[in-house]
Order: C-alpha cells, then structure tokens, then sequence
C-alpha cells in the first residue's frame, strides 16, 4: 500500500487490525446485479439526466450480508439446543369442526378460534412441567428443522431473459418473410451470420464494456470523460487542473472523513496524492502511457467530480485513493470508479499481456468505508 512516498507491508501476525490484500483477476472479472445496476445508473444519468438522487451511496448487497455475519449472534446447531429453549406453539379450538362436509349444499362452517394469550408462549424448564395460561390439551412440540430446498434444476438450461427471446423471435420471423418473398430460395450467408451473431450475443452476459463504452446520443443531457494524467507537475494537464482537483479533494475530507480544512490543505494533498517514489518509464511492450502513477480525472459537464489515483505497474493497475464530489454521491462513484478501472486494466493488457491484475489496496472489515470494495 503506498501513501505519497511512503510504502506500507502490514505484519499480519503482529498487527490489531489484518489487513488484506484486494487482488482482481480483470480478465476473469464478471459483474454482478448490483454492479450493472450502478453502470446502467450512470448511463441512464447520462443519456436522460433523470435519475433520482439518493442521499447516501449506495452498496452491494453483499456488504448488507456482511453487516449481518459480523452481528454478534451465537449459532447453536440443532443437537446443541437444550429441550428449556424451545417454545411452546398450541392453539385452543373453543368448538370442533367437522372434518368433512356431510350437506353438499353447505358451502362453509364457521370456526371460533381462541387466540393465543401471551403467556401461552413460555419457555419451558422441561416438557412435562406445565405451563401457567396453557390450555388442559396436550401441545405439540414444533422443533423440526425445514427440510433443504433441492435447487436448481442442472440438466436445463439458465433461464434468459424475456427482451432478448423476444428479439431473437422477431429476427426468426423476419428471415421467414424473406424466405417467403424470395419464393422459397435458401438464405443468404450474411442473414445466417446474422441470425447466429443474435442467438451468440443473448446468450453471453453483458461486460462491462458493454455499458461503458455505448454511443451516446447527440443530445444527451450530460457529458462524461476520463482522462488519464500522469501526477507530475511538469505535465501540463496536471498542473491546469491541479487547484480544482485539490479543492474536490478538500470537499471529500471534509464532507466524507471530517477532516478540518488544515488537514486537507493543498500541501496534505501533495504529499499525500501527488508525490510517488515511482518514476516514470516508457517500456517497449509497456502500455502507450507508460509505467508510474497517474490521476484518472472523471470529469462531468467540462468539471472535476471524481479523482482516482492509481499506480500502473508491469504486472498490474494499483488503485491507491479515490475522491469525489459529495454532491454526485448518487452515483455511487465508489463501485463505479472501480468498475471503470477494471476495465482500463483489460485495455492495458492487450497492449501487454503480462498487466492482468487489478488491485484494489487494503481491505479492513471493521471499516465502513471499504464495504464497497
């Protein structure tokens, strides 16, 4: 983990806090629901600019079951639960009702049930001692465990999606009406290619190339770029948005950690995100922009909204930090940028297959705010 010029290796055997390491293989990397439903966020924003704000960024569903796991409950398996902990379910019926219907002219009987008095539910100390407020019928333990669910059926095929059976059905019918008006001759080459290509793409799932890299319309309400500027002040790009990067970078501290504006000054900010031990080098069969570490600027309508600074090295990308306007939280910026960053990682390794790892720094369970990664 580097901060500024500085390098960490945490002691794992030593440390109070593990620490572990985020490693990404980008290339075996596949979305999940809840990481489209950011991408198709960000793209709906662009496209339509009606998205409705949410006041706090939104997470995975996996970081919820995580909260759960970690709540201090203590599991006991069925064999380790005591006959005293088990509650007493029992309903008192104040009139019989016949099983079945003697009169088929009756269509229906009615039942009086007596509800249940809270203190019909008592724990038991043993299952002979009686319970005060239970009726004079004999209760039935209920303590059996649910029988497991069998699953899904392996020997057929995943269920798709509806749009994409309907376009491949309208292909279909389409070909057949030019078979027709063609008076029965074979179809062509590229209709079959065509028709293979459709049958090909619904059953793949999408990347997320496939939302990143759409055309947009003309008239798009927004505009988004990601430019990649290398953190030197001798580049230009850097140095011309060096003070509005430093602002945002201002505005994140003080919104998101609470940092006090000396904390988060324009020298914290070099320091802590712009000077790198790494220098700069051009490999022959290195990517086109080179070895060392660089400022990936997401900017929204011609302004910063979101920073992230990552390392590129000849093996892997390196995300180090992320900044963003607290006003645009939204779009949660925080798994988007890092889906952004996975697929910048698969660009950099068709230029160099040895670069396929995407890392992501530390990972601590006890911080709230590394639950998106």
């Amino acid at each position: 983990f580097r901060s500024g010029k500085y390098v960490y290796k945490p002691i794992m055997n030593q440390t109070c806090c593990p620490q572990y390491t985020i490693r990404c293989q980008a290339l075996r990397f596949q979305p999940s629901k809840s990481h489209k439903k950011v991408l198709k966020k960000m793209l709906k924003f662009i496209s339509k600019g009606d998205v409705s704000k949410v006041v706090s960024e939104e997470e995975p569903m996996d970081s919820h079951i995580e909260d759960a796991v970690a709540c201090d409950f203590a599991y006991k398996s069925e064999s380790h639960v005591s006959q005293s902990e088990l509650t007493l379910l029992s309903v008192d019926r104040t009139e019989g009702v016949e099983s079945e219907d003697k009169d088929a002219g009756e269509t229906r009987e009615e039942v009086n049930v007596q509800k249940v008095e809270s203190c019909s539910l008592q724990i038991c100390a043993d299952k002979d001692t009686p319970v005060l407020g239970e009726p004079s019928r004999s209760a039935k333990m209920v303590h059996s465990p649910p029988k497991p669910g069998k699953g899904a059926d392996l020997s057929k095929p995943p269920c798709r999606k509806a749009k994409d059976i309907r376009k491949e059905r309208k292909l279909q019918k389409l070909l057949q009406n030019q078979m027709c008006a063609s008076e029965g001759s074979p179809l062509q080459a590229d209709q079959l290619l065509l028709l293979q290509n459709s049958k090909s793409k619904a059953n793949q799932p999408k990347t997320i190339e496939d939302f990143v890299f759409v055309s947009l319309p003309d008239d798009a309400p927004h505009k988004l770029e990601v430019r990649l500027v290398p953190a030197s002040f001798e580049d230009p790009q850097f140095k011309s948005s060096f003070n509005q990067s430093a602002t945002l970078f201002a505005k994140y501290q003080m919104a998101i950690h609470k940092d006090t504006p000396s904390e988060c000054g324009e020298t914290e900010f070099t320091r802590f995100l712009c000077d790198s031990p790494l220098e700069a080098e051009n490999a022959p069969t290195g990517p086109e922009c080179g070895y060392g570490s660089f400022h990936q600027q997401y900017w929204l309508d011609g302004k910063i909204i979101a920073v992230g600074v990552i390392d590129i090295l000849p093996y892997c990308v390196s995300s180090v930090y992320l900044y963003y306007d607290p006003d645009y939280s939204f779009l949660s910026l925080g798994v988007y940028s890092a889906l952004r960053e996975i697929a910048f990682t698969r660009q950099l390794h068709e230029k160099s297959p040895d670069l396929c790892f995407y890392y992501m720094g530390f990972y601590i369970h006890s911080c709230p705010k590394m639950r998106y990664k």
